[in-house]
């Protein structure tokens, strides 16, 4: 089916710095290369589901700077619905990103028009309510990302939370009671298994390049990701977030799969932005990955 996926959460003007290796700190170190592109949790999000073929909507914040008409650009090239994105006075949220030789990174975000992210609105409102999921992330209020859950629970709507950049707990007590899924990551995971937060029907923790795992009724599957030579790992967690939610109404394995191959390939192009691969890209990879795992069962019928 085509989802409908409404993501409630940040949009960036991300610069991104590319160095050999990740400074400490009180070191300076030259960039080999410097970029500027869109990014922001929810539109990185937003954009991945769209380029999987599902219908979006953003419910989002940007400034009056010039960098929103950029991002407001890149989101309506990419397919993404505007009905929920609005206009606050000042700059949009900012991000610097720096990767290293290793394809790891790290990245200081400046909220800008996310910190002021509201749901006030009976229109914008409307908007999370019109779709069979909600994806919310946490790079805007806490209390906005629950406001949003409730609507989205209220309307019968799969709510989704990508749980980063990581919360204090108490924060997290009323939006995790509402969530359907939580998606973390290994290091935000911990929290989630031994601190009591309130259990959730679904958890996923992404695992890179190994892969995810999926927490369910007290049983747990793990779903592999397809070897690629990573170049960037930014926004590969959004890619997979984003595809997670475009393809779950299709049923929990087939949506990991997708969005772990979708994670793989996103590793695959620099910056956060444009990384997330479109439906065809992902339906290739996923081929391939069943072609090997017949060749190499010397018991299939269809060995070549």
């Amino acid at each position: 089916m085509v989802a409908r996926v409404c993501v409630v959460g940040s949009v960036n003007a991300d610069l991104t710095f590319t160095v050999d290796a990740l400074p400490q700190p009180g070191q300076t170190v030259l960039a080999s290369a410097l970029s500027t592109s869109p990014g922001g949790k929810g539109g990185n999000q937003a954009v991945a589901a769209a380029r999987s073929g599902a219908q979006v909507q953003l419910v989002a914040a940007l400034g009056t700077d010039a960098a929103a008409e950029h991002l407001r650009t890149h989101l309506q090239d990419n397919g993404v619905g505007l009905k929920g994105v609005t206009s606050v006075p000042g700059p949009s949220g900012s991000a610097a990103i720096i990767v290293d030789a290793n394809a790891e990174n790290c990245i200081v975000v400046a909220p800008g028009a996310n910190a002021h992210l509201s749901l006030t609105s009976a229109a914008v409102r409307s908007v999370v309510a019109d779709c069979d999921v909600v994806l919310i992330q946490l790079e805007i209020p806490v209390d906005t990302a629950t406001v949003a859950a409730r609507v989205g629970r209220d309307a019968g709507a799969v709510v989704i939370v990508n749980a980063s950049p990581a919360a204090r707990p108490a924060e997290m007590t009323a939006l995790a009671g509402l969530a359907d899924v939580v998606v973390v990551n290994e290091t935000e995971a911990d929290a989630w298994l031994t601190e009591g937060r309130s259990p959730v029907p679904h958890l996923v923790i992404t695992r890179g390049s190994r892969g995810a795992s999926h927490l369910a009724g007290g049983e747990r599957s793990d779903v592999t990701a397809p070897a690629v030579e990573a170049v960037d790992t930014t926004g590969a967690g959004d890619v997979f977030a984003g595809m997670l939610a475009a393809a779950w109404p299709d049923g929990v394995d087939y949506a990991l799969r997708r969005a772990c191959a979708a994670g793989a390939l996103a590793t695959l192009v620099h910056g956060a932005g444009n990384c997330a691969p479109y439906s065809e890209a992902i339906d290739d990879i996923l081929d391939a990955r069943l072609e090997d795992r017949v060749d190499d069962d010397p018991t299939s019928p269809t060995r070549r």
